[in-house]
């Protein structure tokens, strides 16, 4: 039977864990700043925490690990990749841990130069070009790519939130929009500073100047005026939803590419990043990121379909109510939702289920679907009722599900969870695009039940926030590389 620590063992362990974390925050924001390297364990990221996050942190690998991961192998890793002067990269410090693990090396150092040697003494050379971004609209989602894109800037590339175009709401109108940036009811305040500057319809966020144009037309903006070009816009309005519409940002100076914050009708490209991302062309100009719901399960489908075959399936949603239904009963043009969404569950209609096929041509015409909008304000549940082309049992499509969303491509997409306490809050700031409940999984000889939650704001977002950089050509190579690590 193992040794249980007495009190003063925990408490000095404890304190010996704060004290690196300590030392590694600024080594963790030194390799942002100067190189461009981001630090994360299993996709959450390690910078902009306090000791004590990062501690936790830590502590969250065991979750999928089986073991907490060492905060001491974290601080080596650091200081080696530091040593090699590194380019633009993204590192996943627990997948380095498992990767040095089953490579059978003793010399940690060794290990991460040989893992790095493509970006090593690469700090000067702008691997991530900066790219400008255009947020048309500032609502829920423009507020989160907003926020998103702040939390990642510097001056070492990438994508640069350079202008906000809203339509004025009145003479408080830039002092509000700040004040919507700095406090959110479901998200929390914003991390770090923000200032107004009137004179010059500027919000200043950590450091990044970004300028309020108040518009009604998106063709007649002359972005250049601000030193901004060849940005891409990104419509987070849903007023236009064709090429047609969309296409009017072109023609305003300085704008390059358009990306869309919904599905898109007609012919234009819906993107699922980590599905279809690679169908981007340098000749795209307007394409759309899909829905938060077709982001969530697409990519869960496709691993179910790839591995036993989808012969059939009908998508549920459990959505979150949404900022165009009514507070209280009120005239609404579309059914039901004229009902109050924050006192009644309101049965409405989905495209998810249509949208997969544009993402997933082989599942076109399998999948049918609908939605429930309840009284919560974020997090939604999609639940996948799946006819197979075999048998499966619940042991094994979990353990399939599990090993996917840790050592496949699409790990960014797709989380696991066995958990049975967990509820949707829970899932508050989800950076995946899906996370399945591996408990409520049921199967029963060639039918599965599969339950995907998703942060249908902030996971979304940071779908999106891919999209753009794929588009943007500022997309930051991972580590470990795939060459056959874990």
């Amino acid at each position: 039977m193992p040794r249980v620590p007495n009190e003063s063992e925990v408490a000095d362990d404890w304190s010996a864990k704060i004290a690196v974390a300590e030392e590694l925050v600024p080594l963790i924001g030194r390799l942002y700043r100067d190189n461009g390297i981001v630090l994360s364990v299993h996709g959450r990221s390690l910078l902009n925490l306090s000791p004590i996050d990062i501690v936790r942190i830590h502590r969250f690998a065991r979750h999928v690990d089986g073991h907490a991961l060492d905060i001491e192998f974290t601080a080596r890793l650091i200081r080696s990749a530091i040593a090699l002067n590194p380019g633009t990269a993204s590192i996943d410090v627990a997948r380095m841990s498992s990767a040095f693990g089953a490579s059978g090396e003793t010399d940690l150092e060794s290990f991460v130069a040989s893992e790095l040697a493509d970006i090593t003494d690469h700090h000067s050379q702008s691997v991530a070009p900066r790219r400008d971004v255009i947020l048309y609209g500032f609502g829920r989602i423009g507020r989160l790519i907003a926020r998103i894109l702040l939390s990642r800037s510097s001056d070492n590339g990438g994508l640069a939130l350079r202008a906000i175009v809203v339509r004025r709401g009145g003479s408080k109108d830039l002092v509000k929009r700040a004040s919507l940036l700095r406090r959110d009811s479901v998200h929390g305040p914003f991390n770090g500073s923000i200032t107004v500057d009137e004179s010059t319809n500027r919000i200043v966020a950590n450091g990044t100047s970004i300028q309020i144009i108040y518009a009604n037309d998106p063709a007649a903006i002359d972005y250049t005026e601000f030193g901004i070009a060849d940005a891409v816009v990104v419509d987070n309005t849903g007023r236009w939803r064709d090429e047609e519409g969309l296409q009017q940002h072109l023609e305003s100076a300085g704008v390059d590419r358009v990306l869309l914050t919904a599905p898109g009708k007609g012919s234009l490209k819906n993107i699922v990043y980590g599905i279809n991302d690679s169908t981007i062309e340098d000749t795209d100009r307007v394409i759309t990121a899909a829905s938060c719901t077709t982001n969530a399960i697409t990519p869960v489908l496709k691993v179910i379909n790839d591995t036993y075959g989808v012969a059939y399936g009908h998508v549920e949603t459990v959505h979150s109510f949404t900022n165009d239904q009514n507070l209280i009963d009120n005239f609404h043009d579309g059914d039901r939702r004229g009902r109050s969404a924050v006192l009644n569950m309101v049965i409405t209609e989905t495209g998810a289920a249509s949208a997969v096929a544009k993402a997933l041509p082989e599942l076109a015409g399998k999948l049918t679907g609908n939605a429930i909008r309840v009284p919560t304000p974020n997090v939604s549940l999609a639940i996948l009722n799946l006819t197979l082309d075999r048998a499966v049992t619940t042991n094994d499509l979990n353990a399939f599900l599990r090993d996917v969303s840790l050592n496949s491509e699409l790990r960014q997409q797709i989380d696991y969870i066995e958990s049975a306490e967990v509820v949707s809050t829970d899932f508050l700031g989800s950076r995946r695009a899906g996370i399945v409940d591996g408990l409520a999984t049921i199967t029963s000889g060639n039918h599965a039940v599969v339950y995907v939650w998703y942060d249908n704001e902030y996971g979304y977002s940071h779908q999106v926030v891919r999209v753009l950089e794929k588009m943007g050509g500022v997309t930051r190579p991972s580590f470990p590389s795939r060459r056959g690590n874990v």
